[in-house]
């Protein structure tokens, strides 16, 4: 026979299954409802001179709005660059002069590429690359600046 505590931890045990497996269902729905929402997608590139926090996964904001995910992330040999692909929707067309940039969701969040559409007459085709870039900014490195800049003050005031 099994005793009544026996049976608890089954059932606790059941339920946080059925939760991990809700969420595990919620977490590949939410990536699909967007393309499926706003149909077939083209692929842009960009190449930035550091990608920090950026990896295959990351979303793609305009607005604020998510509207993609990076598909790709990859060195260019040549250019010593990296170039991150990725995916819009194609009700999305973007003018040809529009700017990728990495942002960051705050000191402890992730990052993601903000596009910030331009003012150009001509679009971006499928496989163009966005030229206009900025590249990660590292909060170490600016605090290391802050820092260098505020003893070099010091050491000028007498």
């Amino acid at each position: 026979m099994t005793s009544a505590a026996e049976r608890a931890e089954f059932w606790v045990g059941s339920a946080v299954i059925a939760v991990a497996a809700g969420f595990l269902a919620w977490s590949f729905s939410g990536s699909s409802a967007l393309t499926t929402r706003l149909g077939k997608s083209y692929e842009l590139r960009a190449a930035f001179p550091n990608v920090d926090g950026i990896e295959p996964g990351t979303d793609i904001r305009i607005g604020g709005v998510k509207v993609g995910r990076v598909s790709a992330v990859q060195l260019n040999p040549e250019s010593f660059l990296a170039e991150a692909s990725f995916s819009i929707p194609q009700a999305i067309q973007l003018p040809s002069d529009t700017a990728a940039l990495i942002q960051s969701d705050g000191l402890l969040g992730g990052s993601y590429i903000e596009l910030q559409p331009g003012g150009a007459a001509d679009n971006l085709a499928p496989g163009d690359e966005i030229e206009d870039v900025q590249g990660a900014v590292s909060l170490i490195t600016l605090m290391m600046k802050f820092v260098d800049s505020q003893s070099s003050a010091k050491d000028e005031t007498p």
